[in-house]
């Protein structure tokens, strides 16, 4: 597989300088034909217009998206002329709570999603819920860029995340091209289970499965030393200088909606590097 259209979706000014250069540096270096969703975002809560209230309110802080939206446009138009790359951008306004339909409509029509890091000074709520919709309403994995965009150095050395889960496998599937390009992969598992299949070789199947596609992996073993197993995987990474974390996305229901589960959040809030995340 490749990464033949990737997609990013951008709700403010600060998220699109942010942002974009990275985007255009995956983009252009796989490629592939990069598509910029730019977000007019009404953050009115669903009913919060009481009763009797003037329609020309509604109407007012709708058309102040729209005008948001095209003005990211135009500044994102701006930043992409004269690139050689293959683009497109688009303007979408929407209200919060319907950000998931939004972009998991969009997201699940794409190879790879790729957004600024959702926490922080500065942030947006819409880019959480962007991520959170692109994972689980799309289907897409998501590259989650560090703050201060991509290194020189990004993609050279990968760390997988691997605990034998459906949605582990499925993020080394998703990032296969990824891993075929990188100088050094480390699997890393995190005290295994005494009975799980792989019990005798951790990582081991995997590693064969990688080396079939012509990616060179070697597997560390490590002990749950910290509290958290999120908190072994980011040390390690900072250990070993890897640029991208590769690991599945945990998520829990809420209102048959999915949420970012707590692992997988933790990596999020405290991770210095680049994580590719699927479910």
């Amino acid at each position: 597989m490749a990464y033949e259209s990737i997609v990013t979706f951008l709700a403010s000014e600060e998220e699109l300088t942010s942002t974009l250069p990275g985007v255009m540096q995956i983009a252009a270096a796989r490629d592939a034909h990069l598509n910029a969703y730019l977000l007019g975002v009404d953050m009115t809560p669903a009913g919060g217009f009481y009763m009797g209230a003037s329609p020309l309110l509604l109407q007012e802080t709708l058309e102040r998206a729209q005008t948001e939206a095209e003005d990211l446009q135009a500044k994102a138009r701006r930043m992409l002329d004269g690139q050689s790359l293959r683009w497109g951008t688009e303007t979408a306004v929407v209200q919060f709570g319907g950000l998931p339909a939004l972009v998991g409509l969009r997201s699940r029509f794409s190879d790879l999603v790729v957004q600024a890091r959702p926490y922080g000074t500065g942030t947006l709520h819409s880019q959480e819920a962007v991520i959170e919709a692109a994972l689980f309403e799309g289907q897409a994995p998501v590259l989650v860029m560090p703050e201060g965009g991509l290194p020189d150095t990004f993609g050279q050395r990968v760390m997988i995340a691997w605990n034998q889960s459906n949605e582990a496998l499925s993020a080394v599937r998703r990032a296969l091209p990824l891993l075929q390009a990188a100088e050094a992969v480390d699997v890393v598992v995190v005290d295994p289970p005494v009975h799980s299949p792989e019990r005798s070789d951790p990582g081991g199947l995997l590693t064969q499965m990688l080396s079939r596609h012509g990616v060179r992996a070697e597997v560390s073993v490590l002990a749950k030393t910290m509290p958290r197993v999120s908190d072994v995987l980011m040390r390690h990474m900072e250990d070993i200088d890897a640029s991208l974390m590769v690991m599945g996305a945990y998520g829990h229901s809420r209102l048959r909606e999915a949420i970012l589960g707590g692992a997988t959040r933790n990596v999020l809030e405290n991770a210095k590097h680049a994580i590719f995340l699927a479910h």
